[in-house]
């Protein structure tokens, strides 16, 4: 449904984009992942023919964004990073008017804005100015424009930015919910919220391709350091014999009696057999489970590729 093939994009001498491809299969919800200046929003604005890219081609549900860019944008909803609303206009005013716009037929453009009113729980502020709603309805009524015209693909580019935790966890209901029967392709730098709403992941650095996969088995197949949390019932203070195990990275005293060890593989049986033989009563021997934030500071931050 969205297809990226060898994207190149040049501002002067800088290469913003290095030969990026990937697809994006239909009915799949994945995140498109990126620090600062990497790379997202230009491959996004590519993807929606917002800009031309300097060489390559991005397709949208198989049609090439740039040769025919009318026909291909009737198949996408794009919400661009600063949600460009109409402040003075009213929400059901505002959506009528952007029906017209995307060429709705006028006998069904009522139908049209109340079931995307109704799908971005917008009924209760349908007569209020935008310019007066909450940074969180305000991007309701940016996703409700999105919907509008029922695209098969939905493209968002920080949905989630300058809201509160509240909305943040309303804004992902949503999405989901929306997601269900659309191909969405979503960027964001709350991981959590990948992590929870997307079922795969694409990260780009320096405009390149770092890692894709899906979300699970990225975590799961993390080659990285990993955390151990340890609780025992002992009066002697453990660490020293710690360091006698190996691929123990760091040890840092938790609480009486419990510590977190950073270890480049699992020592617990070696830490079991310690524990026996010391006669240490194990109370608690578990590793954390990998985030995607640790897969995504390992390769934005130590330049060290992951793949899955």
């Amino acid at each position: 449904m969205i297809e990226a093939i060898d994207l190149n994009k040049y501002y002067g001498s800088q290469h913003a984009v290095r030969g990026v491809s990937f697809f994006v299969e239909e009915g799949k919800t994945v995140g498109f992942l990126g620090g600062n200046g990497a790379g997202k929003s230009t491959t996004m604005r590519m993807l929606t023919g917002f800009i031309k890219p300097t060489s390559g081609v991005a397709k949208i549900a198989g049609i090439d964004v740039n040769a025919n860019p009318l026909e291909a944008r009737k198949n996408l909803g794009y919400l661009p990073e600063s949600t460009p609303l109409y402040t003075d206009m009213r929400v059901t005013e505002y959506l009528r008017y952007r029906s017209k716009l995307k060429g709705i037929e006028s006998g069904k453009i009522n139908t049209a804005v109340e079931r995307v009113i109704e799908d971005c729980w917008l009924s209760e502020v349908r007569d209020k100015i935008i310019g007066h709603l909450s940074k969180g309805y305000r991007q309701r009524t940016g996703l409700a424009d999105c919907l509008l015209g029922d695209p098969k693909i939905l493209i968002l580019d920080e949905p989630t930015v300058g809201l509160d935790p509240n909305q943040v966890r309303q804004t992902r209901e949503l999405i989901k919910r929306i997601g269900e029967k659309r191909t969405v392709f979503l960027s964001t730098h709350i991981l959590h919220e990948v992590e929870l709403s997307c079922e795969e992941v694409i990260i780009i650095r320096n405009g390149e391709i770092a890692a894709r996969g899906k979300t699970k088995e990225m975590c799961n197949n993390y080659k990285g350091p990993r955390f151990l949390r340890v609780q025992l019932n002992t009066p002697e203070d453990a660490a020293e014999y710690f360091t006698k195990l190996p691929n123990i990275d760091s040890i840092e005293k938790t609480a009486e009696n419990s510590w977190r060890l950073t270890c480049t593989a699992d020592p617990r049986r070696e830490l079991s057999r310690m524990a026996t033989e010391r006669g240490w009563l194990v109370e608690e021997m578990a590793l954390e489970p990998v985030r995607l934030e640790e897969i995504f500071s390992r390769l934005t931050l130590d330049h060290e590729k992951v793949t899955n």
